[in-house]
């Protein structure tokens, strides 16, 4: 199976959940929850536009004005909501594997040039239509929008292994890009909720704040106190190959710092 031989990509960072991260998609898959190829990635699901009206009712959702979401297909629908609510919108490059790892789209700037939000809410459309950014472009964000596998009702939870959503939420707090009360969201299905015992939270962590799906809004409840920055020690090697920025950004803050800021770990997972 050609999904079942991406998903290794990302395996043997940590077997627990591996083997988490494969009972839910094959959980999707066998109860007809997804949509199309999902081994290996942030699965799209049925009802994704139902959670995304869920998540656009609340309050954090309402008093947003910069909004972050990942570039997964699965969010798409929450990209959308975002554009026709007037909110201006960063998605990241998929893997962040450009020097500009960014793009901003912004509603009225898309209206003046006659696209479509649904079109620049797509992948693809965003990443022509939008505008390319580095870190010391962007605005403070009120509301980061986050791609998961599985999550715990505790806040806990995991992508895809590769530790890229880990990866910009350290980096936002050590630019100040995110604000402490900021809630961090996900929209996934009610099967990719699991057992808080399978989601352990870890000092590296960033929980999640709310847990939207087609059918509930959960408000996590954890106490775990937010990481304030990146242990950059702990980067692997492949990240530092594969995403173009690393070494610059590093260098950059202990030019400007003089030192790192407050270390926090990020592994896969």
């Amino acid at each position: 199976m050609e999904g079942a031989s991406e998903a290794r990509r990302w395996m043997g960072r940590n077997a627990e959940k591996d083997s988490l991260r494969e009972m839910v998609w094959r959980a999707l898959e066998s109860q007809g929850a997804s949509v199309g190829e999902i081994w290996g990635s942030i699965p799209d699901f049925r009802g994704a536009s139902d959670a995304a009206e869920r998540l656009a009712q609340l309050p954090v959702w309402k008093d947003a004005q910069v909004v972050k979401s990942n570039p997964d297909k699965s969010q798409e629908p929450v990209r959308l909501r975002a554009l026709v609510d007037g909110k201006r919108l960063y998605m990241p490059v998929p893997q962040l594997a450009q020097e500009l790892p960014f793009v901003r789209l912004d509603p009225v700037a898309l209206v003046a040039k006659g696209v479509s939000f649904a079109e620049a809410a797509s992948i693809e459309g965003a990443l022509m239509h939008g505008e390319r950014v580095n870190f010391s472009d962007m605005e403070q964000m009120d509301v980061l929008v986050v791609g998961c596998v599985a999550c715990g009702r505790r806040g806990g939870r995991t992508g895809k292994g590769a530790g890229f959503a880990d990866l910009e939420l350290g980096i936002f707090s050590e630019l100040g890009l995110v604000a402490p009360s900021a809630p961090i969201v996900t929209t996934v299905h009610d099967l990719q909720i699991v057992s808080d015992e399978a989601l352990p939270l870890q000092g590296h962590d960033f929980p999640l704040d709310l847990i939207v799906t087609p059918s509930q809004v959960v408000v996590t409840e954890y106490r775990h106190v937010r990481p304030r920055g990146v242990t950059w020690s702990a980067v692997r090697e492949d990240q530092f190959q594969d995403i173009p920025f690393l070494s610059e950004l590093r260098t950059q803050l202990e030019v400007e710092r003089g030192r790192l800021g407050p270390e926090v770990s990020f592994k896969g997972g």
